[in-house]
């Protein structure tokens, strides 16, 4: 009885056991560069939040220019998701759409992710620069 259950259980668990990692180098299948796109932009996106929480952090003593930030943030966020959605409309009923979506959305999340990295690296005095240096 104990070795069945113990059968029972390795089997259950197996069928819920997550697939193993997709080498993105060398998908081949729509799912799995789906999967590999999804990735890749949700990587770009930590790395965007987290340029953006070291902006907010210096802007902390300037409460104007964070909140032109949030809100400029929260534009730049319907732009992106906009864009990509007018870029991909001709692929939007196949399969390849989610993958299209998701790469054009990593691609603009990093070149918004340089664009505030940049402010980051003001020099002391730059008047043209929103935040302040460290």
């Amino acid at each position: 009885m104990r070795a069945a259950l113990t059968w029972a259980t390795v089997i259950l668990l197996g069928s819920f056991t997550p697939a193993l990692a997709t080498d993105c180098s060398t998908a081949t299948t729509q799912a799995a560069m789906n999967s590999c796109a999804a990735d890749d932009f949700q990587s770009a996106d930590r790395k965007l939040n987290a340029t953006y929480k070291e902006i907010t952090s210096r802007l902390q003593a300037l409460e104007p220019a964070r909140q032109l930030l949030v809100k400029s943030e929260q534009a730049w966020i319907q732009f992106r998701d906009s864009e990509c959605m007018f870029a991909t409309s001709s692929a939007r009923d196949g399969s390849a759409y989610a993958m299209l979506v998701n790469q054009c959305k990593a691609d603009l999340t990093r070149e918004r992710t340089k664009r505030l990295e940049a402010y980051l690296r003001c020099e002391e005095g730059d008047l043209s620069c929103p935040v302040p240096a460290r």
